[in-house]
């Protein structure tokens, strides 16, 4: 895992567009489309802000995530229709972001400290390695990681499981592209909850990785901005 990490480092910060579909059990679809931008920081976790752009009933809708090596992070959510910001509590931290099948919890950067590690096996390339969160308010009793050895370590699948110990959900990512020379991300992430039926896709496009985003783009006077 920390392999993974280190193989991540440097990437400074990020823009990136992004759509939506989320499937419902009876395979019903509808989109929205979101922008996020990342700062990479070395003693601490990262700083994230997720903005939906469409379509007009969550437009405006943002999200601000300060990953914390340690301790619980601290997440805001923006509503404009009421220009309200609201913050996300550590036990709100497994519900469901924006009607997604992704968790608040699922939107923070992957930190070594996060977990507790227990190698698996290794099948080829692939290593799987259970990761089990540290924070007692996770939705998750387990995670199951597989990571591409030979691919830079980059993540191929992660199992959720729930604090009974049930699969949860399966997180697949696919379409990978190589960025500068070393950074690898993927361009699809497929999350299916196998309790609800459900899935959410996500497709990445327009990378950016010269950006330089600083500290104060990512404040909650920022989020309210990144809204209008």
């Amino acid at each position: 895992v920390s392999n993974a990490i280190d193989a991540d480092r440097g990437f400074g910060s990020s823009t990136v567009d992004l759509k939506m579909v989320l499937k419902n059990k009876n395979g019903q679809v509808s989109e929205r489309t979101l922008s996020n931008k990342t700062l990479e920081l070395d003693l601490d976790g990262d700083k994230s802000m997720i903005v939906f752009t469409s379509p007009k009933d969550i437009k405006g809708t943002a999200t601000l995530t300060f990953t914390h090596k340690k301790g619980a992070d601290d997440q805001w959510l923006f509503l404009p229709s009421i220009q309200r910001t609201k913050r996300i509590s550590s036990s709100n931290k497994s519900g469901p972001f924006v009607g997604s099948e992704f968790a608040y919890e699922d939107l923070s950067s992957i930190e070594l400290e996060k977990n507790t590690y227990k190698f698996l096996k290794q099948e080829g390339d692939l290593l799987y390695v259970e990761q089990d969160p540290v924070d007692p308010k996770s939705g998750y009793k387990r995670r199951i990681a597989v990571y591409n050895k030979a691919k830079g370590y980059r993540l191929e699948t992660i199992e959720f499981y729930d604090r009974k110990g049930a699969l949860l959900k399966t997180l697949t990512y696919t379409n990978y592209k190589l960025y500068k020379n070393k950074f690898w991300r993927a361009a699809k992430f497929e999350m299916v909850n196998h309790q609800s039926k459900k899935e959410t896709q996500l497709f990445f496009n327009n990378y950016n990785f010269e950006v330089n985003l600083k500290d104060s783009d990512f404040t909650e006077v920022a989020l309210r901005r990144s809204s209008n």
